[in-house]
């Protein structure tokens, strides 16, 4: 049977009316964390039947209605062998020779192959608007499969290469930037959120109109499965808003919905990397412009996604939840990189002598 084309849906279409989504079996490799989480959540809202594998050491009193089978992807699949799903939805997978493994053993269990891949995964984000064209990174030859930040992507890249290896056709690949919502436990969205509801002088970094991408866990993990109840394959940039939105907007929206008095001054690039700040890390959403090499990072081609059905809620709503949660959260579990409220005031009084 020839495979269906690139973004089209893998079973047959019928015509007429929509009909009532039917019940799939999915397995989630993952499914507790944060991006899982939701996706379990959805799947089990929308009424299928969900099987979680993963290691049961996030949330494991979590989604009595699904499935739970205990392994480590890394050295013990077991758990799986002899199981029949419709679509496997891999949100896990990091190392090529590992998702290979994954994949080998589901090539004959599932008819769909899903692999949570980054718009990392591109060779060249220098320039904003790459789309699914766009080749993807390369790891230098001979180079050692180990997660680090350089190698993220191109090992991404990589773990795309074997899924589409070892089920060709039947595989849907989802490149998300950064993904936000409840539940994100890297802080690099709830950081601009729990420190605009603070108050204050806040420290922002470079230019006000600089734009900024994000995709709410929640709205990814309803298109994903929306995609896989039409059987659909290709590739996907998975990046939000609709429209272009500038970091002024953002920090200005999370100021409005927490009804703080916060302050934004606006310390440029130059100053920044001058005093040693680590972009993205102390700095959350923070690409430098001036570099060049990463330009892109946060301007990606989203318009495949938005086609085929992508939509965003009001990113209004995003903050609002994510600052519930935070204030639900236990300060003890926050592991934040960024700035300290002491480095922020150090750096607002150097910027403010400068000036």
């Amino acid at each position: 049977m020839t495979p269906p084309a690139e973004g089209e849906p893998a079973r047959k279409r019928h015509a007429g009316p929509p009909r009532p989504v039917r019940p799939l079996r999915l397995l989630l490799l993952g499914g507790t964390g944060f991006l899982g989480r939701h996706l379990a959540e959805a799947a089990l809202a929308r009424g299928h039947d969900v099987t979680l594998f993963n290691r049961g050491r996030s949330g494991p009193g979590l989604f009595p209605g699904a499935t739970h089978v205990r392994g480590d992807r890394e050295k013990d699949l077991a758990g799986l062998e002899g199981g029949k799903w419709d679509a496997a939805i891999d949100t896990s997978g990091y190392l090529p020779e590992v998702v290979r493994r994954s994949a080998d053993l589901l090539s004959g269990a599932v008819d769909l192959y899903v692999f949570l891949s980054s718009i990392s995964a591109y060779g060249d984000l220098r320039r904003p608007g790459v789309d699914e064209s766009a080749a993807l990174a390369t790891l230098p030859p001979g180079a050692e499969h180990k997660l680090t930040d350089a190698t993220f992507g191109p090992l991404k890249a990589l773990c795309e290469a074997q899924v589409q290896e070892a089920m060709p056709g039947r595989t849907l690949v989802v490149r998300p930037g950064l993904i936000v919502g409840p539940y994100d436990a890297t802080d690099r969205f709830g950081y601009w959120v729990r420190r605009v509801a603070q108050g204050g002088t806040v420290l922002a970094p470079g230019r006000p109109e600089r734009p900024v991408q994000f995709v709410d866990a929640r709205d990814l993990a309803e298109w994903t499965l929306r995609m896989v109840e039409e059987g659909r394959t290709g590739a996907f940039n998975a990046v939000g808003p609709k429209r272009p939105l500038a970091m002024e907007w953002l920090l200005e929206t999370c100021r409005v919905e927490s009804g703080s008095s916060a302050r934004f001054v606006w310390a440029s690039e130059e100053f920044l990397l001058g005093w040693g700040i680590r972009p993205w890390t102390e700095l959350p959403l923070w690409v430098p412009e001036a570099a060049g090499e990463q330009q892109g990072f946060l301007a990606v081609n989203s318009d495949k996604a938005m086609a085929a059905g992508l939509t965003f809620r009001p990113i209004m709503d995003t903050v609002r939840d994510v600052r519930l949660w935070e204030a639900d959260r236990a300060r003890s579990d926050v592991l934040s990189p960024a700035l300290t409220a002491d480095r922020e005031e150090e750096l607002l009084e150097a910027w403010a002598v400068r000036g």
